[in-house]
C-alpha cells in the first residue's frame, strides 16, 4: 500500500511541474509529454521574449486561455520560450516568432499549424471548431442571441428540416471553416426573431451592414464563397491582429490606402475608399494603413513610399509572385479607385517597378551601383560576367557582408570581363529577378542566353573568388530562373506579424 501511495504521489508531483502563467501552461522539452497526457488538446505558442509580435499576442493568448478554462473546456493553451527550448523549437520547425501549433489527441508528432487570427475570439473559435462539432444546434432564442453577441462574425443556417440536402451542404461548408462559428436551427421562435420565413443562411457581423443573407444554389462551394466575401469589413485596417486574416485569406489581390488617421480629410477619404470597395467584394481586399504608425514604416518602404507622400493608393497581388500596381492619378475618389480596380481585373495594368535614378558616380567605385534603370544594360551585358548583391539597407547580414563584398570589388576592379555590383532591392525592382530575402547573390554570365545563377557557397572572399574563377560553378546553384516559392513566412515583418527566429548572427539571410 505504501509503495502504491508513493507512486501516486510521485505521479501527482510530476504533473504539478507543468506551471501556469495567466492560465497558459509553461511548456518545456522535459514536460511536454506529461502535459499532453494530462491535457490531450493543447494550442502551443513558440515565442521569443524579445519578439514584439509575441508581446502583442500575449494578452490575447492569455484571454483565450482564461475563456476556455472558465467554460470548463478540456482544451488548454501553452507556451514555449523557443530561445531557451531550442531543441524543442528545432524539432517542430520553428522558423519565426510567434509560431503556433495545435497538438490534438495527446499526439506529439505532426501538430497542425494554427491558421486563424490573433485575437482571443479568433483563437477560441478556431479551437472549438477543431475539437467540437462543426455546427452547434440552437434550440432557444437566447442561444442565438448569445452566439451573435459573443462573436464578431457568426453564421446561422435556418432549416426547418435539419436533415435536408441543403442542411447537409451547410454542414460540409462549416467543416472546412476554422475561424467562424456555424450554427443551425429549426426553432420557430428563432426564425421569427430574425424575421426568417423560409430556409436561409445568414451571416451576422458587427460591422458594415450587420448581416448578409445567402442567395443562390446552396452548395458547399457557393456557401464558402459567400462567407469569404462577407466575413471581413469592406475596409480592414492593417494591424498585428488583422494581419493573419488579411494575408492568410483566400483573396490575394489587395488594394491599400496609405493615409494618416490625423489627416483633416481622413473620414472623407475613408468614405470614398469604402464606397469603391462595395463593388469588389470577394475579388479585391480593401486595406487601410495608418501611415503615421511606426510599425507600418517597413510597409511604406516596401512600396517605395515615404510618410510625406501619403495619402497614396497601391495594389498588390500575392498569387505566384508579389506584383505591385500604381494608379496613374493619386486622386482618392470612389470613381478613380473603381476605375483603377476595373483595369486591374481586366488585365490592362502594367506592374509598377520601383527604381532610383542612376547615380552619376555609379561606376566610379570597385563595386558598381545598380538601380532599376540601368540593371538590364549591365547585368545582361553580352560580354560581361556580372556578380550582384541584392541587399536591404536595414539588413544585418548585408552589413556583415559589406567589407567582404568591397574587397571582392577591389580584386576585380581592373578586370576586362568581370563586374562586381550591388543593388538596393528595397528601392529598385526588376521584372526578370525576384528577390525574397537579403542578401541575395546572383551571377549573370556573359552571353546572349540571359542565364541567372544563384550563389549558394561560402560568403568569404575565397568562396566568391573560386565561384567567379570557375565561371559560376564552384558554389553556384543550377542555372535557371529565380526560385519563385514564396510563403507567408517569407513576407515576415512586411505582413505576417512574425519575427524571424534569428537574432542576426546565425541565419544566412534576412527575410523580405
Amino acid at each position: 500500500m505504501f509503495k502504491f501511495l508513493l507512486i501516486c504521489t510521485l505521479a501527482v508531483a510530476s504533473r504539478a511541474e507543468v506551471a501556469e502563467e495567466e492560465d497558459v501552461l509553461v511548456l518545456k522539452k522535459s514536460n511536454l509529454e506529461e502535459a499532453l497526457k494530462a491535457h490531450p488538446n493543447i494550442l502551443v505558442e513558440f515565442y521569443a521574449p524579445w519578439c514584439g509580435h509575441c508581446k502583442a499576442l500575449g494578452p490575447e493568448f492569455a484571454k483565450a486561455a482564461g475563456t476556455l478554462k472558465a467554460e470548463g473546456s478540456a482544451v488548454r493553451l501553452g507556451k514555449v520560450d523557443a530561445t531557451e527550448e531550442t531543441e524543442l523549437a528545432q524539432e517542430y520547425g520553428v522558423r519565426g516568432y510567434p509560431t503556433i501549433k495545435f497538438f490534438k489527441g495527446g499526439e506529439k508528432e505532426s501538430p497542425k499549424e494554427y491558421s486563424a487570427g490573433r485575437q482571443a475570439d479568433d483563437i477560441v473559435n478556431w479551437l472549438k471548431k477543431r475539437t467540437g462539432p462543426a455546427v452547434d444546434t440552437l434550440a432557444e432564442v437566447t442561444e442565438a442571441e448569445s452566439l451573435i453577441a459573443d462573436n464578431e462574425v457568426a453564421v446561422i443556417g435556418f432549416f426547418k428540416d435539419a436533415n435536408s440536402a441543403d442542411a447537409k451542404a451547410y454542414e460540409k461548408a462549416a467543416e472546412t471553416t476554422d475561424d467562424i462559428p456555424f450554427a443551425i436551427t429549426s426553432d420557430d421562435a428563432i426564425f421569427s426573431k430574425y424575421e426568417v420565413s423560409k430556409d436561409s443562411v445568414i451571416l451576422f457581423k458587427k460591422f458594415d451592414e450587420g448581416r448578409n443573407t445567402f442567395d443562390g444554389e446552396l452548395t458547399k462551394e457557393n456557401l464558402l464563397a459567400f462567407v469569404k466575401s462577407n466575413q471581413l469589413p469592406l475596409v480592414i485596417e492593417f494591424t498585428e491582429q488583422t494581419a493573419p486574416k488579411i494575408f492568410g485569406g483566400e483573396i490575394k489581390s489587395h488594394i491599400l490606402m496609405f493615409l494618416p488617421k490625423t489627416a483633416p480629410d481622413f473620414q472623407d477619404k475613408m468614405d470614398q475608399f469604402k464606397k469603391a470597395a462595395e463593388g469588389f467584394k470577394g475579388q479585391i481586399l480593401f486595406i487601410f494603413i495608418d501611415s503615421d504608425v511606426d510599425d507600418n514604416q517597413r510597409i511604406l518602404e516596401f512600396f517605395g513610399l515615404k510618410k510625406e507622400e501619403c495619402p497614396a493608393i497601391r495594389l498588390i497581388t500575392l498569387e505566384d509572385e508579389m506584383t505591385k500596381y500604381r494608379p496613374e492619378s493619386e486622386t482618392i475618389t470612389a470613381e478613380a479607385i473603381i476605375g483603377f480596380c476595373k483595369l486591374f481585373i481586366e488585365g490592362k495594368l502594367k506592374p509598377h517597378l520601383m527604381s532610383q535614378d542612376i547615380p552619376e558616380d555609379w561606376d566610379n567605385t570597385p563595386v558598381k551601383i545598380l538601380v532599376g534603370k540601368n540593371f538590364e544594360e549591365i547585368a545582361f551585358h553580352p560580354s560581361k560576367n556580372v556578380f550582384i548583391e541584392f541587399y536591404a539597407p536595414w539588413c544585418g547580414h548585408c552589413k556583415q557582408l559589406t567589407p567582404i563584398w568591397e574587397k571582392l570589388g577591389e580584386k576585380y576592379k581592373d578586370s576586362a570581363d568581370i563586374i562586381v555590383a550591388k543593388m538596393d532591392s528595397t528601392a529598385n525592382e526588376i521584372e526578370s529577378v525576384k528577390v525574397h530575402s537579403f542578401p541575395t547573390l546572383k551571377f549573370f554570365p556573359a552571353g546572349d542566353e540571359r542565364i541567372v545563377i544563384d550563389y549558394n557557397g561560402e560568403r568569404t572572399l575565397e568562396g566568391f573568388t573560386k565561384f567567379l574563377e570557375s565561371g559560376g560553378k564552384e558554389g553556384g546553384a543550377p542555372a535557371g530562373d529565380d526560385d519563385d516559392d514564396l510563403d507567408a513566412e517569407d513576407l515576415d515583418d512586411v505582413d505576417e506579424g512574425q519575427d524571424t527566429a534569428s537574432d542576426g548572427e546565425d541565419d544566412e539571410h534576412d527575410e523580405l
